[in-house]
């Protein structure tokens, strides 16, 4: 069995770097087959790293929820990230995952032993996508609910649910899907938070519990609300987003994207995502951001 090769890629793991795609969980790995590991996802783009920082400390929480040890800290993890950029190419783009895991269970078997808590530090070259834009529909699949998922961490037992929307979505024909929660209020994309636009007032949908406001949402309402825009997080139907003028997405693998399509409904990059996108490429490239 062939696989493609992973892009050029360097892993931090038991006090020395690895080049390559480096295997690190065996089969009895309690994360390898019971899924207790927790994961965050930095950028390194154009020699920035935009809230590295944010990022190293949410791994750790989320680590906390899930029950693991997080022991390295933020400020290590920041340390450890730019010395990993550094061993590529100047102005590579970068993807940067910080990662714990349970090596071992517990007595009940399915939870694990915290104190097996392991970690390591990814980075691998990957290209920043063109913001081309891309099609929406909506997922007959849900969000959970803190009760029944750790919907408070960027857990790695959260993202099946994310790929069957998807799968569902492409074999319809489209890129990606608006993802709803339990009541059937807009949630988030499969793959990103979501933004729209309706007579120059940006409405995204408000934290219920069902899905992390991404670091970069939180970016992006900040610096839109700085720069004069209104914007208002509210519970949103999909209904209201088949209506909007405009419709975005932000995440840290793309950053700040347009739709072009919902459904049967063709939609222009409008002003409100070129502003969005121009003020986050502005901020990642300013003072504020943590540089490589």
């Amino acid at each position: 069995m062939s696989f493609t090769a992973a892009s050029k890629t360097w892993t931090f793991f038991e006090d020395q770097w690895h080049e390559g795609n480096v295997p690190i969980m065996g089969p009895r790995t309690h994360a390898a087959w019971l899924c207790s590991m927790v994961f965050d996802g930095a950028r390194a783009f154009e020699g920035v790293t935009p809230d590295l920082e944010l990022h190293c400390a949410r791994v750790n929480e989320s680590a906390k929820k899930m029950f693991l040890k997080p022991m390295v800290s933020p400020e290590t993890w920041v340390k450890l990230a730019q010395e990993g950029v550094a061993r590529f190419d100047k102005g590579a783009a970068l993807y940067i995952r910080p990662m714990y895991w349970a090596e071992k269970e517990g007595p009940w078997v399915q939870a694990h032993d915290p104190e097996s808590t392991c970690w390591c530090l990814c980075i691998y070259e990957a290209p920043m996508r063109q913001p081309k834009g891309f099609s929406i529909t909506l997922s007959p699949y849900r969000r959970p609910t803190l009760e029944t998922m750790p919907v408070d961490a960027k857990a790695g037992c959260l993202y099946p649910n994310n790929s069957r929307a998807l799968f569902h979505a492409h074999a319809r024909g489209f890129d990606n899907a608006i993802v709803c929660d339990v009541l059937g209020n807009v949630a988030e994309l499969a793959t990103s938070n979501i933004f729209m636009a309706k007579g120059g007032v940006v409405y995204t949908p408000i934290p219920n519990g069902t899905f992390l406001a991404g670091i970069t949402r939180q970016r992006v309402i900040g610096l839109l609300r700085d720069a004069g825009v209104t914007v208002i997080e509210k519970v949103l139907t999909y209904q209201e987003f088949e209506l909007a003028d405009e419709i975005f997405s932000t995440g840290n693998y793309s950053k700040v994207v347009p739709v072009t399509r919902i459904d049967g409904q063709l939609l222009q990059p409008g002003t409100t995502y070129t502003k969005a996108r121009e003020l986050y490429w502005s901020f990642a490239h300013s003072a504020s951001a943590i540089h490589a």
